[in-house]
Formats: C-alpha cells, sequence, structure tokens
C-alpha cells in the first residue's frame, strides 16, 4: 500500500489521471489543470515523498532517493484497478518515465512537461531559492508575476507548496539516479508518450534517441521549464490532442 498523500479531484465515474508534481511542488500545485480536467477525469495528485503531506525521507534514505520516489509512484500505480492516464513535470516527469517502465500495464499513456534529466552530483543551488521563497512569499509571488504570465492561483499554489518540502531532502538528497534519455530510457518504454519541452531547453530530449513512432517530442514555443503555466492553451491543446489520438 502507498505511503503517499494523494489528492483527490474530478469525478469518481471518470477514467483515472495521475498528476505528478516537479521538485518542491506538491499534489495541490495543479489549480489550472484541475479546473480543465476534472469535469471529464478522476484526478489523484500525489505529493511525492518529501514533499506536501507525505512522509519525508530519513537521513539513511538520502543517498538513494530517486529509487524511493520510483518505488512509491509504482506503489501508486499498483493500487489502480485499471490502466491510468499518467502525467509528470520535472522531477515527476522522470519519475513517471521510470515507474511507466516498471509497470506498463498500470499506464495507457504518458504526459511528460520538461521532465527532469538526470546528471552528475547533486543540485545545491535548489535550497536557497525555497528558503527565499518561503521567507518572503509575496515578494516572490510578486516577482514570479511580473516575469511570467502564470494564472493566479497557479502562482500561490506553487508559493504555498515551498512552506511543505522537506529541507532535509533538498540539502542533502537531490539525486536523479542513473537512468534517463541518454542512457536507454526511451528505447524501453513500451507506452504511448507525449514529451512536451520549451525550444531548445536544457533538459530536452535528443530526438535521435527516440526510436519509432511511440514517443512523441513537442516543442513549445515562448515556454520555459514549466510549460503548461507560460503556456497553458498550448499545453492543454498538445496534450488532450494526444489523448484524443490513442
Amino acid at each position: 500500500m502507498s505511503e503517499l498523500t494523494v489528492h483527490t479531484f474530478g469525478r469518481d465515474d471518470a477514467p483515472t489521471m495521475i498528476l505528478v508534481h516537479g521538485l518542491s511542488d506538491d499534489g495541490t500545485a495543479w489549480p489550472d489543470a484541475v479546473e480543465r480536467w476534472g469535469r471529464h477525469w478522476r484526478l489523484l495528485a500525489v505529493d511525492q515523498r518529501g514533499h506536501g503531506a507525505s512522509p519525508r525521507f530519513r537521513p539513511d534514505e538520502l543517498s538513494r532517493t530517486a529509487e524511493i520516489l520510483e518505488d512509491d509512484l509504482v506503489a501508486v500505480l499498483e493500487e489502480q484497478d485499471s490502466p491510468v492516464v499518467l502525467v509528470g513535470h520535472s522531477l515527476g516527469g522522470l519519475m513517471a518515465a521510470r515507474a511507466a517502465l516498471r509497470v506498463p500495464e498500470k499506464v495507457r499513456a504518458l504526459v511528460l512537461e520538461d521532465p527532469a534529466k538526470p546528471r552528475p552530483g547533486e543540485d545545491t543551488e535548489f535550497l536557497p531559492f525555497v528558503e527565499s521563497v518561503v521567507a518572503n512569499p509575496g515578494a516572490a509571488i510578486a516577482r514570479q508575476a511580473a516575469e511570467s504570465t502564470w494564472s493566479g492561483p497557479e502562482l500561490l499554489a506553487w508559493a504555498k507548496s515551498k512552506e511543505r518540502v522537506d529541507l532535509g531532502y533538498l540539502a542533502g538528497g537531490l539525486t536523479l539516479g542513473r537512468m534517463g534519455w541518454e542512457t536507454g530510457l526511451f528505447d524501453r518504454l513500451t507506452t504511448p508518450t507525449l514529451v512536451l519541452v520549451p525550444v531548445d531547453g536544457p533538459m530536452a530530449p535528443d530526438p535521435d534517441l527516440i526510436p519509432g513512432d511511440l514517443v512523441r517530442v513537442t516543442e513549445v514555443p515562448g515556454a520555459g521549464h514549466c510549460v503548461r503555466r507560460d503556456r497553458p492553451e498550448a499545453y492543454y491543446a498538445a496534450v488532450e490532442g494526444f489523448l484524443a489520438g490513442l
């Protein structure tokens, strides 16, 4: 049984879509998606471990956080009665892809929004950023609003989620493991997959590494790392078109 906190939205009688957030967000940080998709889907928005109301990482787990996050998501998928649409952003996108490799029978489609790209070493810059948002959320929201086109609900949810992150994880556990786009992940996927990335994004996969037609990569002009917040109409049109074609 999964240990994660999972927020439920939408219709109980509808097909299931699972939403997996990025680093320092949580399952409450999808307000626009819930508003748009809740009329047609049963939405399960997970708090990944170390985020939201889900369990924290123990000190002895900080060297293998990527493995634990993957196991957590597999446990959520295994609880589902039928295959789901699995949607992930950044860290959540990488974990969604890895989980789909483990239990492909539980995932009928993958949507990966600028999924995180494993790299050597740990990210030591994210903790000060999160601490600055928590220390002065009003200023952080105002700054982000001035620099982006994010909606008001998305801005507020983004800032509030930072208050619920495991700072020990950010300080000493930000490793993503080895398997990424350059190390065989796309080669092994057996699930129809849409990857949405910014134009020339630093984490975007090399098209030459994507075999066949199972994985589709769509560049979204004008978007940054958070495609759905930067260019929502393009994001939702691409996702809904992809799902309609399955």
